[in-house]
């Protein structure tokens, strides 16, 4: 199932409600299918991924014990540096390490960042791919 086709099923979405302080992340949580699909805009920091990780922890929908789909291919421009990735992956990152994520990338610098995540995390649960699909097949959804 798409996480298009989710949102008939009782899921929470972040499309339209962006919140007075601003996100470049569109995300929708399928509690069915214990998922969370993120889809980040042209330009990304720290900061926006910051506000993305809290939302998260303070919707009641959420579980850090939920897979992810992070969809990176609509980022043009990324800003992070080597010591914010250490933190991401630390401090911030609202997900189990034991979880399944997938980054979908269609660049090399998106494939980087996605790549650097794998690293400082569990690379074993984190993969990387080129299409949605792709990645929805090796969550298992």
């Amino acid at each position: 199932m798409s996480h298009g086709d989710a949102r008939n099923q009782g899921v929470f979405t972040s499309q339209g409600r962006t919140p007075p302080w601003g996100t470049s992340a569109e995300y929708v949580i399928n509690q069915t299918n214990r998922l969370v699909v993120v889809k980040f805009g042209k330009k990304l920091t720290v900061g926006d991924i910051e506000r993305y990780a809290k939302l998260l922890q303070l919707n009641p929908s959420f579980h850090p014990d939920y897979a992810e789909i992070v969809d990176l291919t609509q980022v043009e421009e990324l800003d992070l540096q080597a010591d914010e990735f250490l933190r991401l992956a630390d401090e911030i990152d609202p997900f189990s390490p034991e979880v399944k994520r997938a980054f979908v990338v269609r660049s090399s610098v998106q494939n980087h960042a996605a790549r650097m995540h794998q690293i400082l995390r569990s690379p074993r649960n984190i993969q990387i791919f080129h299409s949605i699909e792709e990645a929805e097949r090796w969550i298992g959804t």
